[in-house]
């Protein structure tokens, strides 16, 4: 019988093309399914989901919010910023209190990374500028500071910027806990036989590529720029690791925890439910 297709939409960035190696190259079970890998940035990922378009795709936290009737949020798939995070940087060095007033290029305003810095700092002057772009529009002078995702969070020095703020040490320091940055929407119009076991087979790509290490990251590395193995390396140590596998309590914690600050400061309509598939 023909195997019923499923849309998966993610980032083509290392993190993502690592977990989901196993899967695109058919070295696990996908059941009676068969993926079409939809590969787009995050701020086009989460638009997308407000539309339903995706049956499975990477969520920023901060659009969960706003999709929550339409999606379901995966155990596996997490992006979890443990004492690191998206950064703001700058040409030269400031503090915060010097960057209120300055415009800061964002990679869109349903990241989670635009959610961090709004707790942050409150509302500030912003341009939306594709996440790819962010750094040598401050390089060049274009936007007086970036809010960078991605492997922009290595690579800023190459470009002589200067960190301003590492949101993802800031939420530490505040709650004591990981920054929830991404996740894994699911359909809510699945059955939950249906949608468990295809969160399942998810959970085993990831779970395959950290056993298959080497051999999942030379395939990142495709989508690694300006990244030697090294760097890229270091990079998918910070988004795929146990909490990828699963959100884990404090994992969940942290997810509650986001969504009600962010409710609170009335950035988000209102405080979502939080469900695990």
């Amino acid at each position: 019988m023909p195997k019923r297709k499923i849309t998966l939409g993610h980032s083509p960035d290392p993190d993502d093309a690592f977990m989901f190696y196993p899967l695109a190259k058919g070295l696990v079970d996908s059941g009676p399914y068969e993926f079409e890998h939809i590969l787009q940035d995050i701020e086009t990922l989460n638009r997308r989901a407000t539309r339903s378009e995706l049956d499975v795709t990477a969520l920023s936290l901060h659009a969960y919010a706003h999709v929550a009737d339409r999606y379901a949020l995966m155990h596996c798939g997490a992006s979890m910023g443990d004492g690191y995070g998206p950064l703001v940087v700058a040409r030269e060095p400031m503090t915060l209190a010097e960057l209120r007033g300055k415009t800061v290029a964002v990679p869109g305003t349903m990241t989670t990374a635009y959610l961090a810095l709004r707790l942050c700092m409150g509302e500030f002057p912003y341009t939306v500028v594709a996440f790819d772009e962010i750094l040598r529009e401050v390089a060049q002078g274009r936007a007086d500071a970036g809010l960078i995702i991605h492997e922009g969070q290595l690579t800023y020095g190459d470009l002589g910027l200067c960190k301003v703020v590492d949101l993802g040490e800031w939420w530490r320091d505040q709650t004591g806990l990981p920054l929830p940055l991404g996740a894994n929407g699911i359909r809510r119009d699945f059955p939950p036989a249906e949608a468990v076991a295809i969160a399942g087979i998810v959970h085993a790509s990831i779970a395959h590529a950290l056993e298959h290490r080497k051999d999942a990251l030379a395939h990142a590395l495709n989508w690694a720029r300006d990244m030697d193995l090294e760097r890229a390396d270091r990079f998918v140590s910070m988004y795929v690791n146990d909490y990828t596998l699963d959100f884990g309590e404090k994992g969940r914690r942290a997810v509650t925890e986001l969504l009600a600050r962010a409710a609170g400061a009335g950035i988000v309509p209102g405080r979502p439910p939080v469900q695990f598939v």
